[in-house]
């Protein structure tokens, strides 16, 4: 099943391999570059069929750092439509991960820390003024403006996305990010009409999805990515993530990215070969709706088990791409199965 054709309205990816969204934090303004067309390019290139972009900042402030991608205005555009052309000219569909970092905004990249950004930083929002840890910078509680403020500003970045020439959108509503943060009891402690009761935590990211839904053509896929647990007791979980995914179907949501983790710095998360697929299988069987398991699929056989099973629609691949980014080839040829290779690569096939 991995290399069977998979149809969302009127898109029809070539397999059910997805690279996963993974920040790469090597933008200056948010603006795409040649770090971009290669990383993104070669995967496309390697045989996924659905390209999904990193997490892209809504606003400035939406970022997670100041090297972050960006989607805000005409130029950000631009330089991802140069890459899109490219990503697609390979056969492959290209999709990306509309985002706002909330109170995680507003930090360094990885690979210098796990504190605030000293140079370029801001004040980040979320549902109150809690930090994330005491390392982050200090948030600010958002007003009922602040909160339609951001809905407009996801509606923007998509109608950007779509002169972009992307085939889908994924709202990122996962890892402790603003829409997360606003759904899980842990971080939402606010008295309004936004806190306290399942309903009333849902409804920024349902409001959300309803305004992109809108701003999205009928004919093109809209994922939503969710932290279906956050691993702490008393947090966001399963069942709630159920509820979610059968409000989000409704609106017109056509997959649920099931994840998990990152509301908190101390949750203890049983990380483990496909540890978050139960998850996308419990979402699927009871919500009803097509879903995409991620988190430590590295092999062709444990894949195709997750499709053969009925655990998951699409496999959503993070690092076994970072380590190889022909995973797609290299998988079809262990299953046997008969792909087509970009010409300039086919030399390599037929020598095997």
């Amino acid at each position: 099943m991995l290399f069977t054709p998979y149809r969302l309205r009127d898109l029809t990816l070539k397999n059910r391999i997805v690279m996963s969204p993974m920040c790469q934090y090597s933008c200056v303004d948010g603006m795409a570059n040649d770090w971009h067309l290669m990383h993104l390019g070669a995967r496309a290139a390697g045989g996924v069929g659905l390209v999904m972009v990193e997490a892209t900042g809504v606003s400035p402030e939406g970022r997670i750092s100041p090297q972050d991608m960006g989607l805000w205005n005409e130029e950000q555009a631009q330089a991802l439509a140069r890459v899109i052309k490219f990503v697609k000219a390979q056969g492959a569909h290209a999709g990306v991960q509309i985002a706002h970092a909330g109170r995680k905004a507003s930090t360094v990249p990885p690979w210098e820390g796990n504190h605030a950004a000293t140079v370029g930083g801001w004040e980040p929002i979320g549902p109150g003024d809690e930090k994330f840890s005491p390392a982050y910078p200090q948030p600010r509680a958002m007003t009922t403006t602040d909160i339609q403020n951001v809905t407009r500003q996801f509606v923007r970045t998509t109608e950007l996305a779509l002169s972009a020439g992307f085939d889908v959108v994924e709202i990122h509503m996962a890892h402790g990010y603003l829409l997360h943060e606003f759904l899980s009891p842990i971080t939402n402690h606010r008295t309004d009409q936004y806190g306290g009761s399942l309903e009333n935590r849902m409804r920024f990211a349902l409001d959300v999805a309803r305004a992109v839904r809108a701003a999205w053509p009928a004919d093109k896929p809209l994922f939503a990515r969710i932290s279906a647990s956050d691993w702490i007791e008393g947090g966001w979980n399963v069942t709630q993530s159920v509820e979610l995914a059968r409000q989000l179907k409704a609106i017109g949501v056509d997959l649920i990215d099931c994840s998990s983790g990152g509301i908190a710095p101390d949750a203890k998360i049983e990380v483990k070969p496909g540890y978050q697929v139960p998850f996308a299988e419990k979402v699927k069987a009871q919500a009803g709706v097509p879903t995409g398991a991620v988190g430590l699929i590295t092999g062709a056989a444990q894949a195709e088990e997750i499709l053969a099973g009925g655990k998951a629609d699409l496999v959503f691949l993070a690092r076994a791409l970072l380590d190889d980014p022909h995973w797609a080839l290299h998988a079809a040829r262990e299953l046997g199965v008969e792909v087509e290779w970009v010409n300039q690569y086919n030399m390599a096939k037929r020598r095997r």
